[in-house]
C-alpha cells in the first residue's frame, strides 16, 4: 500500500512537471503584430486614438485566431487575386479594395441571408441597373470577372460624392445613401469619426485585418510554400450565340464534364442556356492538348 502511494505520488508529480513545462513552452497565445501605422488606399488610420487601436485589434485577432479560415483564404488567393487586380488597376480603383471581396465571401460564391451573391455580395437592386444579367439561367453575380467590373463602377460613383475611398469601402457595406445620411446628421468627415451599426463599424477593420495577413503572413504565424496556394487551371474560352438545350452533353462535346463547367462557370444556373437574342457568352473549359 505504502509503495503503491508512493509510485502514484511520483507519477503525479512528473505528469504535474509534464504539465506545466507543456503549457509554459509549448503553447503561447501572443496578441497579433499591430503596427503603428496603417492606411487604406493611402488613407490613414488613426491608430493613436485609443478607441480606433481596441477596434482594429479586435478584428486582427478574430482574423489571426480563425486559423482554419484565414489559411483556406490565403490559399485560394493567388487563384482569384489574379483576376481581380489587374481590373481594379483598369479601372483606376486602389488594390486594396481587393481585401473588400475577401471581407464580402471569403474568394467564394456565397450567398447572404438577404440575397446577397458571389464573390462580391452583389444584390439585385443594384446588380441590375448595373449591367449584369440576372434570370432562371444565367446570374452574372457568380461570374468573377464581370461582377468584379460592376463593383468597379459602384466605386466610382461612390468616390465621386463621396471624395474618400475609406467612406467609399464603407458605403459599400452600408449602402451609399444611408452612409451619406449619417454623415449629414452627424457632421463628420471621416469614417473613424461616424457612429455606425456594428457591422459597418466594423467592416473597414475587417478589411485591413485581411490585408496585414495576407501581406505578411509569417508575422501572423502563417506558413505557406508556393505549391500550398490553389490555382487556375490552363483554360479555353468558347464564345456561343447560340442557345444550348444540354449543358452536359455539351459539355462532353468539348471533352469536359458538367461537373467542370458548373466549377468553372457557376454562372449558368441551370442545365440549359436559352439564348433567343443571341447574345454572347463565353464558356470557360479546361484546355487540354
Amino acid at each position: 500500500m505504502a509503495i503503491s502511494l508512493i509510485f502514484l505520488c511520483a507519477f503525479t508529480f512528473v505528469e504535474s512537471e509534464t504539465y506545466k513545462q507543456y503549457f509554459t513552452e509549448a503553447y503561447k497565445i501572443k496578441s497579433p503584430y499591430l503596427p503603428n501605422h496603417l492606411e487604406f488606399a493611402g488613407e490613414n488610420m488613426p491608430l493613436q486614438d485609443s478607441d480606433i487601436k481596441e477596434r482594429m485589434d479586435r478584428e486582427l485577432m478574430a482574423t489571426v485566431f480563425w486559423q482554419s479560415n484565414t489559411m483556406m483564404i490565403l490559399k485560394r488567393s493567388r487563384k482569384y487575386f489574379s483576376i481581380i487586380e489587374p481590373i481594379l488597376l483598369e479601372n483606376g480603383i486602389p488594390d486594396d479594395f481587393k481585401y473588400l471581396c475577401v471581407a464580402e465571401s471569403g474568394l467564394s460564391n456565397a450567398v447572404s441571408p438577404a440575397g446577397a451573391k458571389g464573390f462580391w455580395q452583389l444584390m439585385e437592386g443594384t446588380a441590375k441597373p448595373l449591367g449584369l444579367e440576372m434570370n432562371e439561367f444565367v446570374d452574372e453575380r457568380y461570374h468573377l470577372e464581370k461582377a468584379t467590373r460592376t463593383a468597379c463602377l459602384y466605386f466610382k460613383e461612390s468616390y465621386a460624392m463621396l471624395n474618400n475611398w475609406t467612406l467609399t469601402a464603407a458605403s459599400y457595406n452600408r449602402g451609399l445613401n444611408g452612409l451619406k445620411r449619417d454623415i449629414a446628421f452627424q457632421a463628420v468627415d471621416s469614417f473613424y469619426d461616424l457612429h455606425l451599426n456594428e457591422e459597418t463599424s466594423r467592416y473597414i477593420f475587417r478589411i485591413l485585418a485581411y490585408k496585414l495577413i495576407f501581406e505578411q503572413p509569417e508575422v501572423y504565424g502563417f506558413y505557406l510554400k508556393p505549391q500550398d496556394y490553389y490555382k487556375i487551371p490552363s483554360l479555353k474560352a468558347l464564345t456561343i450565340d447560340t442557345s444550348i438545350a444540354n449543358l452536359s452533353e455539351f459539355a462532353k462535346m468539348h471533352n469536359s464534364n458538367f461537373k467542370l463547367l458548373k466549377l468553372l462557370n457557376p454562372w449558368l444556373r441551370d442545365r440549359s442556356l436559352p439564348n433567343k437574342n443571341h447574345k454572347q457568352y463565353q464558356i470557360a473549359l479546361p484546355y487540354k492538348n
